[in-house]
């Protein structure tokens, strides 16, 4: 590991102008290109304390040896030779989105005598003309197929078409009318190219025009009689339309535009592209990218541009191109792209009407990328090997630590505290053994001691369950919470009190990892628990979120795993699993408080009685006026039970008028059946009603 203070440049080195910079390791190898507005202000920035850096900062300038950079005129000309070094020399700290060249593309290549329509994938070639991509070749073929009767392109291979040639016979698609047969001399070259243009004209969008003169000539076929042309033309433009109801059109006026959406996490990114030409989607891409140096939502696109238009000149560039974020600056690229097509490109965010509605199509896709690209990647068993042993060697453990459980407190300024364990067994979430937990040893907000306690409860259960000689049955499934245990612990139904091989569960299990969602202190608290048990054999560390920093108990500074390790990946997807469970059961316990009554407060009356009184009374107000033998009524509902719901009501506080708040009006109406005061079964979101949302945690 290099010291950057070794090979630090001197201020007054540093031009203070536009240019891109490169850091090498010690072999003399790029590992990290960029582009600035002032070399000299950039530049400094990446040698200050080592620890103000960001982790992915860090971890670059020591793997740096040294840095040189090339200053040039504008911002325009650093952002093009940034790209142009990335291609050339393929820094790993760079952002790399991973390449697109399987998506097939519909291709004519105009570089030849005869131009030939064909799918074709990987670099593009100077001279031919490409279309989409599209998802499937088959959906390629399926066009072509329809636009071959209007439009007879040559589509065969250079072999096939050079044996014809020699034969003198054209192949079966000459004989089928969806062939000019150039081949065998039944048109010229000229002609044959001036189709290939129309074909081309038709698939960049210039639709409509091509439409009305197949019309015209229709109609004046008809008007002279040739009734045979006249019908063949009619097919053409039936073939012509249905090639066209393939794209739906999704923006009127005929637009041309690029849409660019990211969905993105602390680790990965994923880039979602649809192609807009002539106001439907003629083609649409995606790139993965993991995440190894600290970016923006702004730069992520930028990255995405250069990839994209990079190699593109001309109609390839689109008038517009709509990101979800703008580059800083965005002048620079603008320009840049306005270079590249020669003309005028407008890059911005939508903000209403079509437009932005199909910015949110697109990153929906985006996001639906990012999970489906996760989800193969965490169930590759090579990967989860990689993975585990990557934590085993980060952490000094002694083998892979095929039990992790993770530990998360959640609470929204300080109420309904509650924590949640997540296991993982392989690399591989175990949700049947999940828990949930209240904080009670105190009220109020305290992570530290709410991580102690939780810590504390789960391991003298474990400790209590090795003592013992009988099955003690697992927590609950899923995420379902019927009862709770005396230790807090939700406790299963009965159905799902045995494993898959029929026996029972057991929670005396232990990790050999234990991971706290937080730094140091909370690391510090679930040794300590651990320490106070007498377990001294299950590790501990904490995923600290906002730096994505590991840290062990004792240990002064993080362990900083790098950001494309399997390892860290891992630890984090077992972090934030357990802040869903987390929250998601701080939001249930909220939305419960928010809509409790006086009936929950009787012991012994199940959702189904409470059902059944308040359909017999129709509210809880005429329930709570009713005299003991009138509750009695109810079937189900004996008398002691009915003095019981009595003796609730009279001990709770009678609720506040309603008040109608357009009038001041204190209105005194029969409330309607299904109100909320308390009634089961209500239905509540999974968000309350409460606007500090926001400042959950």
């Amino acid at each position: 590991m290099a010291d950057p203070s070794s090979y630090r440049p001197k201020p007054g080195e540093i031009p203070d102008s536009p240019g891109v910079y490169r850091f090498r390791d010690e072999h003399r190898r790029v590992i990290y290109v960029g582009k600035a507005k002032s070399l000299r202000q950039r530049l400094a920035n990446y040698f200050q304390d080592l620890a103000g850096l960001h982790p992915r900062t860090r971890s670059m300038v020591t793997t740096a040896a040294s840095v040189e950079w090339t200053v040039v005129s504008t911002e325009v000309e650093a952002l093009q030779l940034e790209y142009s070094w990335i291609k050339e020399y393929d820094p790993r700290f760079n952002v790399k989105y991973r390449d697109d060249k399987s998506y097939p593309y519909l291709a004519v290549t105009m570089n030849e005598e005869f131009p030939r329509v064909q799918v074709m994938r990987g670099h593009k070639k100077k001279g031919v003309r490409y279309f989409g991509p599209y998802a499937h070749a088959w959906a390629i073929r399926d066009t072509v197929d329809l636009l071959l009767r209007v439009f007879p392109v040559r589509t065969c291979s250079a072999g096939v078409f050079k044996n014809a040639a020699r034969t003198g016979r054209p192949c079966l698609l000459g004989y089928i009318d969806k062939c000019s047969a150039p081949c065998v001399d039944r048109v010229s070259a000229e002609d044959h190219r001036e189709l290939a243009e129309e074909f081309c004209d038709f698939m960049a969008g210039r639709t409509g025009t091509y439409l009305r003169r197949l019309e015209q000539r229709m109609a004046q076929a008809a008007e002279d009689m040739e009734y045979e042309r006249a019908a063949r033309l009619r097919d053409d433009i039936g073939a012509l339309k249905k090639a066209m109801e393939k794209n739906a059109v999704v923006l009127a006026d005929a637009t041309d535009a690029d849409l660019i959406a990211v969905a993105e996490d602390e680790l990965e990114a994923a880039v979602q592209i649809f192609h807009v030409r002539g106001g439907r989607v003629r083609g649409q891409r995606g790139w993965v990218t993991d995440k190894v140096e600290e970016i923006t939502t702004g730069a992520l696109v930028e990255h995405a541009l250069q990839q994209l238009y990079g190699e593109e000149t001309g109609d390839a560039v689109p008038r517009e191109v709509l990101v979800p974020a703008l580059p800083d600056p965005v002048e620079p690229v603008q320009q840049w792209l306005t270079g590249r097509r020669g003309a005028n490109v407008s890059l911005r965010v939508p903000q209403r009407g079509d437009k932005k509605a199909l910015m949110e199509t697109v990153q929906r896709n985006a996001q639906q990328a990012l999970v489906l690209h996760k989800t193969k990647r965490a169930s590759d068993l090579t990967t989860r090997s990689r993975a585990l042993e990557e934590i085993a060697d980060a952490l000094g453990l002694d083998s892979a630590p095929l039990r992790i459980e993770c530990y998360d407190v959640s609470h929204l300024q300080g109420d309904d505290v509650v924590a949640s364990m997540v296991v993982f067994e392989d690399g591989l979430a175990r949700k049947s053994e999940y828990r949930r937990f209240q904080i009670k040893s105190f009220a109020g907000q305290d992570d530290v001691r709410s991580m102690h306690e939780v810590i504390t409860r789960r391991f003298r259960r474990y400790l209590a369950e090795k003592e013992r000689t009988g099955e003690w049955t697992d927590g609950e499934a899923g995420e379902s919470a019927p009862g709770t245990a005396p230790d807090g612990l939700t406790e299963p139904p009965e159905n799902t009190l045995t494993d898959d091989d029929g026996r029972p569960k057991r929670f005396a299990y232990p990790p050999q990892l234990v991971v706290v969602d937080g730094g140091a202190p909370q690391v510090a608290a679930a040794r300590r628990a651990l320490d106070e048990l007498g377990i001294d054999d299950i590790a501990v560390c904490g995923l600290a979120k906002r730096l994505e920093e590991v840290w062990l108990p004792g240990d002064d500074d993080p362990v900083v795993l790098p950001r494309t390790s399997e390892g860290l990946y891992l630890l984090q997807r077992v972090r934030d699993e357990a802040h869903r469970f987390a929250i998601t059961y701080q939001r249930t316990r909220r939305a419960k408080r928010f809509r409790a009554g006086p009936l929950d407060e009787v012991p012994g009356l199940g959702e189904t009685r409470k059902r059944a009184l308040i359909k017999h009374f129709g509210s809880v107000k005429r329930l709570r006026s009713a005299t003991i033998e009138q509750i009695c009524e109810v079937p189900g509902i004996g008398r002691k039970t009915a003095e019981v719901i009595v003796a609730a009501f009279a001990r709770a506080e009678p609720p506040a008028p309603a008040v109608n708040t357009a009038t001041g009006e204190i209105m005194d109406d029969e409330e309607e059946p299904g109100q909320a005061t308390g009634s089961p079964g209500e239905p509540v979101s999974a968000g309350a009603p409460d606007d500090r949302r926001g400042q959950e945690r």
